[in-house]
């Protein structure tokens, strides 16, 4: 049997234009529901464009913009619970503001100070990774002490498209499928591995088919519906706590932004291409939805913003109220105890900085 021959029916609950095509998971039949898992969306939209002002005015160092991958977030950070370990990448803004995390705890982090990872209502959490793919590592040593410590927990880590193509993403479903382990893989298809395109990455007919190989539950959702990303984790991440079942989820959307505000994507993007995603963005499709059955009014919506705007007012200023870090401090957390030659780089770098003003 080739793996073509094996289908991963998209899960969807709402189209593209707002409609909803099953019956509400129990867990979100209520207005009030609805309504908090669209508020995450916009409160990470309005933080989303914040911080890349921010960036513009020199006011903080590179983002990554998570624009019309909001649904994503949003529906993973509604389905786990306090006890769960959440390891992300660099586009969970969402996730973890539900996890309590504080929006200028990720300003600060990503305006060069280390710091913004030590979070102040979030010890379990573990902070944004960079480097691509070696979050899953962790996140399969994670699941091994949950499973070791026979506790009910589960982990959820995330990644993109891209970083499926690494060795570490595949060692890591390779053992957590091997030793059963309760870890809830994330994939979210933005389709741009920076400047190269699914189709150049893998022949494989989805991503979701990659967890044939590792003999774990794979799973397609589209990412552009958090009510269906919020059913698919919620029965994953359940599963994963009674039965230490892994599983791989390919949640499908579009980077509507550039990679990062180091990137700019009109220089191997076709404007065509992003307008069509465009039209198929979570943040529409859900006010579509709330519109039409659950009686959201357009003042309700720009109350909502305003509500969204004032809290990211307040977490630019505490951000930018931070004191600077002491020169040099980001030598002292490298080892436990620092070696010989990092202490030689370190007053090497402090006696340039002296010397530069």
């Amino acid at each position: 049997m080739q793996a073509s021959d094996v289908n991963f029916t998209t899960i969807q609950f709402l189209d593209p234009g707002g409609r909803l095509q099953r019956p509400l998971p129990a867990a979100l039949a209520s207005r009030d529901k609805l309504v908090q898992l669209y508020r995450v969306m916009v409160q990470t939209r309005v933080f989303d464009r914040a911080a890349i002002n921010l960036q513009r005015t020199g006011a903080m160092g590179t983002y990554p913009s998570g624009e019309g991958q909001e649904a994503i977030g949003a529906g993973i950070g509604m389905a786990m619970r306090e006890s769960d370990v959440l390891v992300p990448y660099y586009r969970d803004v969402a996730t973890q503001i539900q996890r309590g995390v504080l929006l200028e705890e990720i300003l600060r982090y990503w305006g060069g100070d280390e710091w913004g990872m030590h979070y102040r209502h979030q010890a379990e959490d573990f902070p944004i990774s960079v480097p691509i793919a070696t979050q899953a590592c962790h996140a399969a040593g994670i699941g091994y002490a949950i499973r070791y410590r026979k506790q009910a927990r589960a982990v959820v880590t995330t990644c993109g498209d891209g970083a499926t193509s690494k060795g570490d993403f595949y060692e890591s479903i390779n053992v957590a499928g091997a030793m059963a382990l309760p870890v809830v893989f994330v994939v979210n298809n933005n389709r741009w591995a920076i400047s190269v395109p699914l189709a150049k990455q893998t022949a494989a007919p989805t991503i979701a088919h990659k967890a044939l190989a590792a003999g774990i539950d794979g799973y397609r959702v589209d990412g552009n519906d958090a009510i269906a990303v919020f059913q698919v984790i919620d029965e994953l991440l359940e599963r994963a706590r009674s039965e230490y079942r892994p599983a791989l989820v390919e949640a499908l959307s579009y980077r509507l932004g550039d990679h990062t505000t180091a990137d700019d994507a009109s220089r191997y993007r076709a404007q065509p291409e992003l307008d069509a995603a465009r039209e198929l963005e979570p943040l529409i499709r859900f006010r579509t939805y709330l519109q039409s059955e659950q009686q959201w009014s357009a003042a309700d919506d720009e109350a909502l913003y305003a509500q969204c705007n004032e809290r990211v007012k307040h977490a630019v200023e505490a951000y930018q109220a931070i004191p600077e870090q002491p020169p040099g401090e980001f030598f002292d957390y490298v080892f436990a105890k620092p070696s010989a030659d990092l202490q030689q780089q370190k007053q090497a770098w402090l006696d340039e900085v002296k010397r530069h003003g």
